[in-house]
């Protein structure tokens, strides 16, 4: 009994001391490799297995990070009003009655006849954002709300060195722009990029950059999650971080922690304007292909579909015959479109692009704008219970006006929804194009989901309707192959929507 007891001992303090020399091995390990920035090499950073910090990340990586200082031209509105300079009505007379309403400008008053209303030098005004060098000659990342319009650009290093820069060209509906410092004789050192499609919820992360203008700083924390749109644009796709970022920290860099940069901090979700814990940050291999472009041509280009889109909802999608939610429903082509030139309408669901499935809207405008203007996709379209593909030669997006490029982002309001009492008193239109809503009962489903008088069905499942009769054989074909709900196009102006109306019982 005593051997036996003995044995036991002997094994479990030769375990414990295994356990002891294997956990020895592991807070031993991790190298820190250097860089000597004579040879500007970008920054690389091996991981540690024990958790000393972020010293020996933020010690490579600060030389890098940049403070990025914007002068630009403030000229007060009033100053332009007065004396009408600029304006349709400069060239009034003296003494008309109309100039009376642009005079407000003259601190001493309406001007007296044959006196002109003093002007005030344009004052300059001071933006400050953060950046960083993606190369040894000298290019800055930073965001395109830093440095739009700004006249002048300057980059402070972190030991307090200025450089004057250019603007190379600027994005803005990814809000990233390129600035290049002109230095012959130095060599910058840089970061790289990092393979955001490894980053995982929960990783550390470092944010470096220039927070209230009080130069180099640094904070820490963790991926809050990932995809998150945000509304900023078309293309949104952000990492959010919990690690404080502030006004200024536009444009710096989040790092993980091997010195790459996972993303470009971008915007914060914040009551106070400070820092809550959410900040947003434009993932790498977004940033590396607009940054790639703004490179070598100044600006980005991108391939145009031409349609207004929504999501599909489990509505729209039962009453389309759809097994999944996936894709996304064209609510409005613009008029000659690449997409209405090859045939796509109102009504189709976009489910894949060159055979890649579509998702969401989103993903639709984010694979669309992959492709170079000119380029020939297949679109693949479910349409009257099939899938039909398509081939579109894409448009050119940067042609168009920014006040109406928004095809991949459509600011249509769609109101898919589920209606279990019609409550509606329909009547032909006018121009024969579809049935027009003339009452609508407060008390059923189609007035609780936004159908109103003035509407007008346009078609049923994709089937056009200019008749009430019409209207209902549509319901009762949908019924008929088993659909639980019919898909109603309701058009109002110039908008469409989408209304999915449960037929179950009808």
């Amino acid at each position: 009994m005593t051997n036996s007891i003995t044995n036991k001992t002997k094994r479990r303090l030769t375990a414990a001391a295994l356990a002891a020399g294997v956990a020895g091995l592991a807070f031993s390990g991790g190298v820190m490799t250097t860089v000597n920035p004579s040879y500007a090499q970008a920054v690389q950073v091996a991981p540690t297995a024990q958790n000393t910090g972020f010293a020996d990340v933020v010690e490579k990586v600060s030389p890098a990070v940049v403070s990025v200082r914007v002068k630009e031209k403030i000229v007060d509105a009033s100053d332009r009003d007065s004396n009408l300079q600029g304006s349709p009505f400069e060239n009034l007379p003296e003494g008309h009655p109309l100039r009376r309403f642009f005079e407000f400008g003259n601190p001493n008053g309406p001007a007296t006849p044959g006196q002109r209303t003093p002007r005030r030098a344009p004052r300059e005004g001071m933006a400050q954002g953060s950046g960083f060098f993606i190369s040894d000659d000298g290019y800055v990342v930073t965001n395109n709300h830093v440095v739009e319009g700004g006249t002048t650009y300057t980059v402070v290093m972190n030991d307090g060195t200025e450089y004057q820069a250019k603007l190379v060209g600027a994005d803005k509906r990814t809000d990233l722009a390129l600035l290049k410092v002109d230095a012959p004789n130095t060599k910058f050192t840089y970061v790289n990029w990092a393979d955001d499609s490894k980053v995982r919820v929960g990783d550390w992360v470092v944010a470096v950059g220039n927070p209230f203008g009080l130069g180099g700083s640094v904070t820490s924390g963790i991926v809050s999650a990932r995809g998150r749109d945000i509304g900023a644009g078309p293309y949104d796709d952000f990492i959010q971080i919990d690690a404080p970022v502030n006004r200024g920290n536009s444009g710096g860099p989040a790092f993980n922690m091997q010195g790459q940069v996972i993303g470009i901090n971008t915007a914060i979700f914040s009551p106070s304007g400070g820092s809550v814990g959410i900040g947003f940050a434009i993932p790498a291999s977004s940033a590396q292909s607009v940054i790639q472009s703004l490179r070598e041509s100044g600006n980005v280009q991108r391939g145009w579909l031409g349609v207004q889109i929504a999501p599909v909802t489990k509505d729209i999608a039962e009453a389309l015959g759809l097994g999944s939610t996936n894709g996304a429903i064209v609510t409005l082509p613009d008029n000659e479109t690449p997409a209405t030139k090859a045939g796509i309408r109102t009504g189709d669901v976009i489910t894949a692009v060159n055979g890649d499935t579509v998702s969401s809207p989103r993903e639709l405008a984010r694979k669309v704008a992959e492709f170079k203007p000119g380029a020939s996709i297949d679109v693949t379209v479910w349409r009257d219970n099939a899938a039909q593909q398509i081939k579109v030669q894409l448009g050119n997006l940067a042609s168009l006006d920014e006040a109406s490029n928004q095809g991949s982002n459509s600011n249509v309001p769609v109101n898919p929804s589920s209606l279990r009492g019609y409550g509606l008193t329909l009547t032909p239109s006018d121009d024969g194009q579809g049935v027009v809503v003339t009452d609508v009962d407060p008390d059923s489903e189609a007035a609780t989901r936004g159908v109103s008088a003035g509407d007008t069905i346009v078609a049923v499942n994709g089937t056009q309707v200019k008749s009430q009769r019409e209207v209902e054989a549509a319901i009762k074909s949908a019924s008929t192959s088993g659909r639980k709900a019919a898909l109603f196009q309701l058009r109002n102006g110039d908008q469409n929507r989408f209304v999915a109306l449960p037929i179950s019982g009808s």
